[in-house]
Protein backbone atom coordinates (compact mmCIF):
# COMPACT_ATOMS: atom_id res chain seq x y z
CA UNK A 1 0.00 0.00 0.00
CA UNK A 2 1.48 3.38 -0.93
CA UNK A 3 1.82 5.90 1.90
CA UNK A 4 3.83 9.05 2.59
CA UNK A 5 4.22 8.98 6.38
CA UNK A 6 2.73 7.40 9.47
CA UNK A 7 2.51 8.03 13.20
CA UNK A 8 0.71 4.76 13.93
CA UNK A 9 1.98 3.28 17.18
CA UNK A 10 1.07 1.84 20.55
CA UNK A 11 1.63 3.41 23.95
CA UNK A 12 1.38 1.99 27.46
CA UNK A 13 1.87 4.74 30.05
CA UNK A 14 3.48 4.13 33.43
CA UNK A 15 1.68 5.33 36.57
CA UNK A 16 3.70 6.68 39.46
CA UNK A 17 2.96 5.15 42.83
CA UNK A 18 1.14 7.37 45.32
CA UNK A 19 2.23 5.38 48.40
CA UNK A 20 4.20 7.07 51.21
CA UNK A 21 6.49 5.72 53.89
CA UNK A 22 8.96 3.81 51.70
CA UNK A 23 11.87 6.22 51.83
CA UNK A 24 13.02 8.90 49.43
CA UNK A 25 13.40 6.59 46.44
CA UNK A 26 10.20 6.21 44.40
CA UNK A 27 8.50 2.87 44.05
CA UNK A 28 8.35 1.04 40.75
CA UNK A 29 5.68 2.45 38.41
CA UNK A 30 2.56 0.51 37.43
CA UNK A 31 1.65 -0.19 33.80
CA UNK A 32 -1.54 1.45 32.51
CA UNK A 33 -3.87 0.47 29.65
CA UNK A 34 -2.58 0.18 26.08
CA UNK A 35 -3.51 2.86 23.53
CA UNK A 36 -2.87 2.14 19.85
CA UNK A 37 -3.72 4.77 17.26
CA UNK A 38 -2.14 7.26 14.86
CA UNK A 39 -2.31 8.90 11.45
CA UNK A 40 -1.42 7.58 8.02
CA UNK A 41 -0.82 9.95 5.09
CA UNK A 42 -1.77 8.27 1.81
CA UNK A 43 -2.04 9.49 -1.80
CA UNK A 44 -5.37 9.84 -3.58
CA UNK A 45 -5.03 7.34 -6.39
CA UNK A 46 -7.23 5.15 -8.57
CA UNK A 47 -6.64 1.84 -6.76
CA UNK A 48 -5.29 1.99 -3.22
CA UNK A 49 -7.52 4.86 -2.07
CA UNK A 50 -10.55 2.59 -2.48
CA UNK A 51 -9.39 0.61 0.56
CA UNK A 52 -9.49 3.76 2.69
CA UNK A 53 -12.92 4.74 1.37
CA UNK A 54 -14.18 1.28 2.29
CA UNK A 55 -12.65 1.67 5.75
CA UNK A 56 -14.41 5.03 6.18
CA UNK A 57 -17.86 4.22 4.77
CA UNK A 58 -18.12 0.43 4.66
CA UNK A 59 -18.62 -1.88 1.70
CA UNK A 60 -19.77 0.03 -1.40
CA UNK A 61 -22.44 -0.87 -3.93
CA UNK A 62 -20.61 -1.82 -7.14
CA UNK A 63 -22.25 -1.79 -10.56
CA UNK A 64 -20.93 -2.59 -14.01
CA UNK A 65 -20.17 -5.85 -15.78
CA UNK A 66 -16.61 -4.80 -16.63
CA UNK A 67 -14.21 -1.94 -16.07
CA UNK A 68 -14.74 0.89 -15.48
CA UNK A 69 -16.90 -0.05 -12.50
CA UNK A 70 -19.01 2.31 -10.42
CA UNK A 71 -18.59 2.19 -6.64
CA UNK A 72 -21.17 4.02 -4.54
CA UNK A 73 -20.22 4.72 -0.92
CA UNK A 74 -22.80 5.89 1.62
CA UNK A 75 -22.17 7.48 5.00
CA UNK A 76 -23.76 6.47 8.26
CA UNK A 77 -22.98 2.76 8.23
CA UNK A 78 -23.07 1.13 11.68
CA UNK A 79 -20.81 -1.70 10.53
CA UNK A 80 -17.28 -0.66 9.63
CA UNK A 81 -14.60 -3.10 8.50
CA UNK A 82 -11.51 -3.65 10.62
CA UNK A 83 -8.09 -4.47 9.22
CA UNK A 84 -4.57 -5.38 10.23
CA UNK A 85 -1.77 -3.05 9.16
CA UNK A 86 1.91 -3.92 9.31
CA UNK A 87 4.67 -1.34 9.10
CA UNK A 88 8.10 -2.77 8.40
CA UNK A 89 11.67 -1.57 8.60
CA UNK A 90 13.69 -4.48 7.15
CA UNK A 91 17.10 -2.90 7.86
CA UNK A 92 16.56 -2.83 11.62
CA UNK A 93 14.72 -5.33 11.44
CA UNK A 94 11.41 -4.30 13.02
CA UNK A 95 7.92 -5.26 11.91
CA UNK A 96 4.93 -3.88 13.84
CA UNK A 97 1.53 -5.45 13.25
CA UNK A 98 -1.49 -3.37 14.31
CA UNK A 99 -4.61 -5.51 14.60
CA UNK A 100 -8.24 -4.41 14.73
CA UNK A 101 -7.62 -1.09 12.96
CA UNK A 102 -10.77 0.98 12.34
CA UNK A 103 -10.79 4.30 10.53
CA UNK A 104 -11.91 7.13 12.78
CA UNK A 105 -11.43 10.11 10.45
CA UNK A 106 -10.23 10.86 6.94
CA UNK A 107 -9.26 14.32 5.70
CA UNK A 108 -7.96 15.70 2.43
CA UNK A 109 -7.39 19.17 1.04
CA UNK A 110 -7.88 20.37 -2.51
CA UNK A 111 -6.13 23.30 -4.17
CA UNK A 112 -4.83 24.29 -7.58
CA UNK A 113 -1.37 22.77 -7.29
CA UNK A 114 0.69 20.43 -5.14
CA UNK A 115 0.46 16.77 -4.22
CA UNK A 116 -2.99 15.42 -3.43
CA UNK A 117 -2.87 13.37 -0.23
CA UNK A 118 -5.28 12.30 2.49
CA UNK A 119 -4.74 11.76 6.22
CA UNK A 120 -6.38 8.67 7.71
CA UNK A 121 -6.72 8.64 11.49
CA UNK A 122 -6.91 5.09 12.84
CA UNK A 123 -7.84 3.42 16.11
CA UNK A 124 -6.23 0.00 16.64
CA UNK A 125 -6.71 -2.72 19.19
CA UNK A 126 -3.05 -3.36 19.83
CA UNK A 127 0.49 -3.71 18.49
CA UNK A 128 2.65 -6.81 18.04
CA UNK A 129 6.33 -6.25 17.23
CA UNK A 130 8.57 -8.88 15.66
CA UNK A 131 11.78 -9.26 13.67
CA UNK A 132 10.09 -10.93 10.70
CA UNK A 133 7.01 -10.02 8.72
CA UNK A 134 3.65 -11.58 9.52
CA UNK A 135 1.98 -10.35 6.34
CA UNK A 136 3.57 -12.83 3.94
CA UNK A 137 4.30 -11.52 0.43
CA UNK A 138 1.24 -9.51 -0.69
CA UNK A 139 1.16 -8.09 -4.21
CA UNK A 140 2.02 -4.41 -4.42
CA UNK A 141 -0.26 -1.75 -5.87
CA UNK A 142 1.09 0.56 -8.54
CA UNK A 143 0.10 4.14 -7.66
CA UNK A 144 -2.07 5.96 -10.20
CA UNK A 145 -2.35 9.33 -8.51
CA UNK A 146 -4.92 12.03 -9.03
CA UNK A 147 -3.79 15.64 -9.40
CA UNK A 148 -5.13 18.92 -8.08
CA UNK A 149 -5.18 20.71 -11.40
CA UNK A 150 -8.09 18.79 -13.00
CA UNK A 151 -10.56 18.68 -10.10
CA UNK A 152 -14.07 20.10 -10.14
CA UNK A 153 -17.19 20.26 -7.95
CA UNK A 154 -20.37 19.44 -9.87
CA UNK A 155 -24.05 18.96 -9.11
CA UNK A 156 -26.09 16.91 -11.60
CA UNK A 157 -23.17 17.15 -14.00
CA UNK A 158 -23.00 20.97 -13.82
CA UNK A 159 -20.06 22.79 -12.24
CA UNK A 160 -21.13 24.71 -9.14
CA UNK A 161 -18.38 27.32 -9.20
CA UNK A 162 -14.71 28.13 -9.30
CA UNK A 163 -13.08 26.29 -6.42
CA UNK A 164 -10.22 28.16 -4.74
CA UNK A 165 -9.55 25.57 -2.04
CA UNK A 166 -11.45 22.94 -0.16
CA UNK A 167 -10.95 20.78 2.89
CA UNK A 168 -13.11 17.71 3.41
CA UNK A 169 -13.20 15.93 6.75
CA UNK A 170 -15.31 12.84 7.42
CA UNK A 171 -15.32 11.44 10.95
CA UNK A 172 -16.94 8.27 12.29
CA UNK A 173 -16.50 9.48 15.89
CA UNK A 174 -15.44 6.07 17.14
CA UNK A 175 -16.26 5.09 20.70
CA UNK A 176 -13.58 2.80 22.13
CA UNK A 177 -14.90 -0.29 23.90
CA UNK A 178 -12.67 -0.14 26.97
CA UNK A 179 -13.44 -3.42 28.71
CA UNK A 180 -11.26 -4.99 31.40
CA UNK A 181 -8.88 -7.51 29.78
CA UNK A 182 -5.75 -9.34 30.80
CA UNK A 183 -3.71 -7.75 27.98
CA UNK A 184 -4.75 -4.10 28.57
CA UNK A 185 -6.20 -3.70 25.05
CA UNK A 186 -9.60 -2.48 23.97
CA UNK A 187 -12.25 -4.82 22.60
CA UNK A 188 -12.83 -2.65 19.56
CA UNK A 189 -14.45 0.63 18.50
CA UNK A 190 -18.05 1.39 17.58
CA UNK A 191 -19.02 4.21 15.20
CA UNK A 192 -21.17 7.05 16.48
CA UNK A 193 -22.98 9.74 14.47
CA UNK A 194 -20.76 10.76 11.52
CA UNK A 195 -19.76 14.37 10.93
CA UNK A 196 -18.56 16.83 9.08
CA UNK A 197 -17.32 18.36 5.84
CA UNK A 198 -15.77 21.77 5.29
CA UNK A 199 -14.91 23.70 2.16
CA UNK A 200 -14.33 27.07 0.55
CA UNK A 201 -15.83 27.83 -2.85
CA UNK A 202 -15.75 31.01 -4.95
CA UNK A 203 -18.36 31.61 -7.63
CA UNK A 204 -19.92 34.57 -9.49
CA UNK A 205 -22.81 36.39 -7.82
CA UNK A 206 -25.25 35.54 -10.63
CA UNK A 207 -24.44 31.84 -10.38
CA UNK A 208 -24.76 31.89 -6.59
CA UNK A 209 -28.16 33.59 -6.83
CA UNK A 210 -29.28 31.04 -9.42
CA UNK A 211 -28.30 28.19 -7.09
CA UNK A 212 -30.22 29.80 -4.22
CA UNK A 213 -33.26 30.26 -6.45
CA UNK A 214 -33.22 26.62 -7.58
CA UNK A 215 -32.79 25.45 -4.00
CA UNK A 216 -35.68 27.64 -2.80
CA UNK A 217 -37.96 26.39 -5.59
CA UNK A 218 -37.15 22.74 -4.90
CA UNK A 219 -37.61 23.24 -1.15
CA UNK A 220 -40.98 24.94 -1.68
CA UNK A 221 -42.17 22.15 -4.02
CA UNK A 222 -41.10 19.48 -1.53
CA UNK A 223 -42.80 21.28 1.36
CA UNK A 224 -46.05 21.58 -0.63
CA UNK A 225 -45.84 17.93 -1.65
CA UNK A 226 -45.49 16.90 2.00
CA UNK A 227 -48.85 18.52 2.82
CA UNK A 228 -50.56 17.23 -0.33
CA UNK A 229 -50.47 20.48 -2.32
CA UNK A 230 -48.83 19.16 -5.46
CA UNK A 231 -49.97 18.30 -8.97
CA UNK A 232 -51.83 20.31 -11.58
CA UNK A 233 -54.50 21.59 -9.15
CA UNK A 234 -52.02 22.83 -6.54
CA UNK A 235 -52.53 26.49 -7.56
CA UNK A 236 -56.33 26.11 -7.33
CA UNK A 237 -56.02 24.48 -3.91
CA UNK A 238 -53.84 27.31 -2.66
CA UNK A 239 -56.32 29.91 -3.95
CA UNK A 240 -59.17 28.07 -2.20
CA UNK A 241 -57.14 27.99 1.02
CA UNK A 242 -56.45 31.71 0.67
CA UNK A 243 -60.17 32.40 0.14
CA UNK A 244 -61.00 30.30 3.19
CA UNK A 245 -58.46 32.22 5.28
CA UNK A 246 -59.91 35.53 4.06
CA UNK A 247 -63.40 34.36 5.06
CA UNK A 248 -62.18 33.36 8.51
CA UNK A 249 -60.52 36.74 8.94
CA UNK A 250 -63.75 38.51 7.83
CA UNK A 251 -65.87 36.48 10.25
CA UNK A 252 -63.42 37.14 13.06
CA UNK A 253 -63.35 40.87 12.32
CA UNK A 254 -67.18 41.02 12.09
CA UNK A 255 -67.54 39.08 15.34
CA UNK A 256 -65.18 41.45 17.10
CA UNK A 257 -67.06 44.47 15.81
CA UNK A 258 -70.42 42.96 16.85
CA UNK A 259 -69.09 42.14 20.30
CA UNK A 260 -67.78 45.68 20.74
CA UNK A 261 -71.12 47.14 19.64
CA UNK A 262 -73.07 44.92 22.01
CA UNK A 263 -70.79 45.78 24.94
CA UNK A 264 -71.02 49.49 24.11
CA UNK A 265 -74.79 49.31 23.81
CA UNK A 266 -75.08 47.47 27.13
CA UNK A 267 -72.91 50.04 28.88
CA UNK A 268 -74.92 52.92 27.43
CA UNK A 269 -78.23 51.30 28.47
CA UNK A 270 -76.90 50.75 31.99
CA UNK A 271 -75.86 54.42 32.20
CA UNK A 272 -79.24 55.61 30.93
CA UNK A 273 -81.04 53.38 33.42
CA UNK A 274 -78.89 54.71 36.23
CA UNK A 275 -79.56 58.31 35.22
CA UNK A 276 -83.30 57.65 34.96
CA UNK A 277 -83.41 56.14 38.42
CA UNK A 278 -81.30 58.93 39.84
CA UNK A 279 -83.50 61.67 38.39
CA UNK A 280 -86.73 59.79 39.08
CA UNK A 281 -87.83 60.32 35.53
CA UNK A 282 -90.36 57.50 35.70
CA UNK A 283 -91.76 58.62 39.03
CA UNK A 284 -92.05 56.52 42.15
CA UNK A 285 -90.45 57.06 45.53
CA UNK A 286 -91.50 59.57 48.28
Amino acid sequence: MPFASTSLGAEQPLLNSELLGYGRDPLAPIKDAVTADGDLVVPLDAEAFGFWLKAAFGTPTTTGAEAPYTHEFQSGSWTLPSMSIETGMPEVPRYAMYSGCVLNQITWQMQRSGLLTATARLVAQGETVGTTTSAGTPAGLEPKRFGHFNGAITRSGIALGNVVSAEITYANNLDRIETIRNDGRIDGADPMTPSRSEGFVRMPDAEFEAILTRAAEEGAKRALADVGLDGDEAALDIRDLRSLVDCIRLVRRTAMQTAVRMITTGVMLALLAGIAIKLKIFGGGP
